[in-house]
C-alpha cells in the first residue's frame, strides 16, 4: 500500500502552536527522506492526540510504542 505524502503533510497541521512549529520544521528538513516504513510509522504517530504527541516530542511523557521512538527522536531534533 502506498501512503499519500500529501495527506500526511496535511495531517501535520495541528491545533498546538508548539507542535505546528516542530512539525513544520520536520516537514522541511526530514520528511522527504522518510522511507515507506518510516512514513507509515509517522502517519500512525500523527493519529495521537495533540497533547500526547507534544508530550512525546518534548520528553514529558514516555512513548510506549517502540516503532515510533525513532521518528519521535527525529522530531525532537527539529
Amino acid at each position: 500500500m502506498t501512503i499519500n505524502r500529501g495527506k500526511v503533510r496535511w495531517q501535520c497541521r495541528r491545533s498546538l502552536l508548539e507542535l505546528d512549529l516542530v512539525l513544520a520544521r520536520f516537514l522541511e528538513q526530514e520528511f522527504d527522506c522518510l522511507n515507506d516504513g518510516q512514513l507509515a510509522d509517522f502517519e500512525d504517530l500523527l493519529r495521537c492526540d495533540d497533547y500526547d504527541l507534544w508530550a512525546f516530542i518534548n520528553g514529558s511523557k514516555p512513548c510506549e510504542v517502540t516503532r515510533w521512538k525513532k521518528i519521535i527522536a527525529r522530531l525532537s531534533q527539529c
